[in-house]
C-alpha cells in the first residue's frame, strides 16, 4: 500500500503512467470499445467495476485530453463527456477544453497509443486520448 494514492491507480497502471513520454497518447474506454484488438501487443490494463470519469480523476493531475465526437452531432457533449469535461476542469484548476477527434480517426488514433485502459463504462462515447503533458520543474 502507498500512502495518498488514488487507489484505482493500480501497479500496471502506474507503470504505463511513469513509462509513458511527453505526447504519449493513452487510450480511456468504455466497455463497448474494442479494446483488446485496438492494443493489439501493446499494453492493455483492465479496470472492471471503474468508469472512464473515475478512472479519469485518478491520473488527471498531468494528463490533457481529447473527446470522440457523437458521429452527426460535433458539438454536442453528452453527461459522460460533460462529466469528464468536469473532472478535467477540477484537475486543472481552470477550464481546459477537450479537443475533439472523429470516431474512426479516433480508433485509427488509438492504435497508435502507448497503452489502453478498458473501463466498465456503460454509456456510449465514453472513450477519450489522454495525452501526456510535461512537469515543469520549479524556478
Amino acid at each position: 500500500m502507498l500512502k495518498n494514492l488514488d487507489p484505482v491507480l493500480t501497479p500496471d497502471l502506474l507503470w504505463v503512467l511513469s513509462a509513458m513520454g511527453h505526447g504519449d497518447e493513452l487510450v480511456l474506454c468504455d466497455a463497448n470499445f474494442p479494446a483488446q484488438s485496438i492494443a493489439g501487443s501493446k499494453h492493455l490494463i483492465r479496470l472492471p467495476g471503474i468508469d472512464t470519469v473515475r478512472a479519469a480523476r485518478a491520473i488527471l493531475s498531468v494528463i490533457p485530453v481529447q473527446r470522440m465526437e457523437v458521429v452527426g452531432r460535433v458539438d454536442y457533449l453528452p453527461p459522460v463527456q460533460q462529466e469528464m469535461q468536469d473532472e478535467i476542469d477540477r484537475a486543472e484548476g481552470r477550464p481546459l477544453p477537450m479537443g475533439s477527434i472523429e470516431r474512426f480517426a479516433f480508433y485509427e488514433t488509438a492504435k497508435r497509443a502507448f497503452a489502453v485502459v478498458a473501463t466498465s463504462e456503460a454509456r456510449g462515447y465514453g472513450c477519450f486520448l489522454l495525452k501526456k503533458g510535461v512537469i515543469l520543474a520549479a524556478d
